[in-house]
């Protein structure tokens, strides 16, 4: 096993900056999860990691090798691609095997191997088929078998399960989870779906244009995000945004005014102008509760006499939309909460939960 360090990495394709300057340090066994929109960089820096793509300057270091020159075999890593590719012509057998016997691996230490990774990825019964007679997930497992058999010093994923339907993903994200549970190994996973960057990771890196937005623990960079991309980027239903004003004494918000003392998420020190500042405001859907079911406190702030514009019932949860200023709020409520389009209703949020951003550059105040 092994670490990683990226030192500034920088990735031009002529003209064009893609990763613009990252720095990052992967712990032997850390599980990190590369997040973020199309374009951001995020498979380019692992093909950088896996040596598939040179970087412009800057140093990759594995264990204690700075690896910036030396060819992506003889870096010791495996690699799971979004197509699979996996070789048409070979059994899923030959797929799996091919690399231990291209480094002349003692045939019995493959075959121990061999029945080790079928047996944990249930491939028993399609080691002797063709890819062209898998389905879309057996492909996967094969993928996963041909890295996990090497039992390289790191695994890289890109985007594994992007082409499997959603029951589908949701089964392989918790086999990919239980595979580095067992193995322990150092593996960075790229994907733009939060839910798996959520699920799967240690550590959550969020790029965004080239640059890395926020790193940090799944719960970190859902509790406290840095700015607004990162807080509707990583959360699903997104962060509500809303635009507010905030004063010395307290935040108003389309009206309500909740008390500063109790805004215990907000640093902002600086005078602010009698006039007050303005500023957006962050609340999570989730961090929504019917007052019917939840006491109010000193803690808590009540938005009281909303008018609900629109339901969407989501089995155990339903979502409820309603109007704060000019911005739609959406909150999700569990299945205690009776309401009908048109009624009215009040909701608490704790004061700690709000998040306050200025309101040019968006970071967190």
């Amino acid at each position: 096993m092994a670490s990683i360090k990226l030192k500034n990495i920088i990735k031009n394709y002529d003209q064009t900056k893609v990763v613009k300057g990252i720095d990052l340090e992967i712990n032997d066994g850390e599980f990190v999860v590369l997040v973020g929109p199309s374009g951001c960089g995020k498979s380019t820096t692992l093909r950088m990691i896996a040596g598939l793509e040179q970087a412009t300057s800057g140093d990759i270091i594995i264990g204690d090798r700075v690896v910036n020159d030396i060819e992506p075999q003889h870096r010791n890593i495996a690699m799971v691609f979004q197509n699979y590719a996996l070789y048409p012509h070979k059994s899923v057998r030959e797929n799996i095997v091919f690399a231990l016997r291209r480094l002349k691996v003692d045939e019995k230490e493959v075959q121990r191997r061999l029945a080790e990774v079928s047996e944990m990825l249930q491939l028993d019964e399609l080691l002797d088929r063709k890819p062209a007679d898998l389905s879309g997930g057996q492909r996967q497992r094969v993928a996963m078998g041909r890295a996990i058999i090497r039992e390289a010093d790191v695994f890289l994923f890109d985007e594994p399960l992007s082409n499997l339907d959603a029951k589908l993903r949701a089964h392989m994200r918790t086999e990919i989870g239980k595979i580095h549970n067992k193995f322990g190994r150092t593996s960075v996973y790229v994907t733009h779906d939060q839910v798996e960057a959520m699920t799967l990771a240690d550590k959550v890196v969020v790029l965004h244009d080239g640059y890395i937005a926020q790193a940090g623990t799944p719960m970190e960079i859902y509790l406290n995000p840095v700015n607004i991309f990162v807080a509707q980027f990583i959360g699903s239903p997104s962060m509500n945004i809303v635009k507010g004003t905030l004063f010395n004494h307290y935040l108003e918000i389309a009206g309500y005014r909740l008390p500063r003392e109790n805004l215990s998420s907000v640093t902002y020190q600086e005078n602010i102008p009698e006039h007050g500042l303005d500023v957006k405001v962050g609340i999570r859907p989730d961090f929504f509760n019917d007052k019917n079911f939840f006491a109010e406190t000193d803690a808590t702030f009540n938005f009281s006499d909303l008018s609900i514009d629109l339901i969407e019932p989501m089995g155990f949860d339903k979502e409820v939309l309603f109007n704060l200023g000019e911005a739609t709020i959406k909150a999700r409520l569990d299945l205690r909460s009776e309401i009908a389009r048109g009624d009215k209703m009040d909701l608490l949020v704790e004061l700690s939960r709000i998040l306050i951003f200025d309101k040019e550059t968006e970071q967190r105040l």
